[in-house]
């Protein structure tokens, strides 16, 4: 396991995993303040883009491990998928939510993502301290 002469990382992939928690965040801390019922909300597509945040969040775990302690190919794999998922699952999610909180949800999940301090891209982010930032 490890990473090989040929499997390099992305310069940009802990920017992209960083926006992609921060934009679910926003999203997340958007629908917590609306007072939508839960059958307004596509559960099944809020589950899928949970569960796609902790893949982010594996992923920026993974990318402060030492060097050859884990199979950098296949978490680059796996990640770049989450990626382009988290794109079409929140599309789908935004389109089958009730539709009298499409407006308000993009006007309060703007305004939410802006005022996200950038280090809550770590949020659950395991042994990740301060010292590191």
């Amino acid at each position: 396991m490890g990473r090989g002469p040929k499997t390099k990382i992305p310069p940009d992939l802990r920017h992209r995993l960083e926006a992609a928690r921060l934009d679910l965040l926003a999203l997340f801390r958007a629908l917590d303040r609306m007072a939508l019922r839960p059958a307004e909300i596509p559960q099944h597509l809020l589950q899928e883009l949970f569960e796609l945040d902790a893949d982010c969040a594996e992923a920026l775990w993974a990318l402060d491990q030492p060097p050859r302690s884990l199979d950098v190919a296949a978490m680059l794999h796996d990640t770049e998928a989450a990626l382009k998922q988290i794109t079409v699952v929140a599309s789908r999610f935004r389109t089958a939510l009730a539709s009298r909180a499409h407006s308000a949800l993009e006007n309060l999940e703007t305004s939410i993502r802006h005022s996200l301090d950038p280090r809550e891209a770590y949020n659950q982010v395991p042994r990740r301290t301060s010292e590191s930032w």
